[in-house]
C-alpha cells in the first residue's frame, strides 16, 4: 500500500488506525489540525477537504463490508456445525450468507455515497492477507477453537476500521456545516456556484 493513500486498511503488522505525521489520506482526513481553522480556508479548500473525507469514509466502508462478510462466514460455519444452519455444506449455502441482510442488523448507516471507493484491489489484498494469517482461508478444516479465535480478530479488526469510519464521518460532518453556514450567512451564494461551473 502507498504511503500517500490508504484507509488504515488491515495490513499484517500494521494497526488500522491513522499515525500521526503519516502521510496516508487517513492520516490527513483525521489529524487534529485537519477543520482546525475551517472557517478560515476558502470555499474550495472546505468542499475539498470534505471530497477527502468522502474518499476515505467510502474505502473504509469497502473494507468494513469485506471483512463482514469473512465474518458472516466464519458465523455460518460454526452454526453448521452446532446444526443451527439447516441442511448442506458451507458452499451450497454460501449465496445466502453473502446476501445483503441475510443475517444480523444491517450494516450502514444510511449515508449517500456519492464515490467510489479506492485502490479496490489493494484493500481486497489487505483483507485477504487478514484472512490467511488468521488461518480461515479454509474454515471447514479448522476447529471451533480456531474459528473462534479468528472470528475474534476479525470483529477487532472490523470494530476499528468502523470506529476510523465514525471519525471520517464527523469530519464529514464538520465540512458540510461550514459550506451549509457560509451559504446561511450569506458568505457564500448559489449563484456564485453556478457560475464557477
Amino acid at each position: 500500500m502507498s504511503d500517500d493513500q490508504g484507509t488504515g486498511a488491515p495490513e499484517a503488522g500494521v494497526g488500522v488506525g491513522p499515525r500521526a505525521g503519516g502521510r496516508r489520506r487517513i492520516d490527513r482526513v483525521l489529524a487534529d489540525d485537519f477543520l482546525a481553522q475551517v472557517t478560515t480556508l476558502s470555499l474550495d479548500d472546505v468542499r475539498a477537504r470534505r471530497h477527502e473525507a468522502e474518499q476515505e469514509e467510502a474505502d473504509l466502508s469497502y473494507i468494513r463490508r469485506l471483512l463482514q462478510g469473512r465474518m458472516d462466514i466464519v458465523r455460518a460455519e460454526l452454526r453448521r456445525r452446532h446444526g443451527d444452519q439447516g441442511e448442506g455444506s458451507l458452499i451450497d449455502q454460501l449465496a445466502g450468507i453473502l446476501a445483503d441482510g441475510a443475517t444480523g442488523a444491517p450494516h450502514g448507516m444510511g449515508r449517500h455515497v456519492t464515490v467510489e471507493p479506492s485502490r479496490v484491489a489493494d484493500h481486497r489484498r489487505a483483507v485477504e492477507q487478514l484472512v490467511s494469517d488468521a488461518g480461515i482461508s479454509d474454515v471447514v478444516h479448522r476447529s471451533d477453537v480456531e474459528l473462534a479465535d479468528s472470528l475474534a480478530r476479525l470483529e477487532d479488526y472490523e470494530r476499528a476500521v468502523s470506529g476510523n469510519r465514525r471519525k471520517v464521518q464527523e469530519v464529514m460532518d464538520g465540512c458540510t456545516a461550514e459550506i451549509a453556514r457560509r451559504y446561511q450567512s450569506g458568505e457564500a451564494s448559489v449563484d456564485d456556484l453556478l457560475n464557477s461551473r
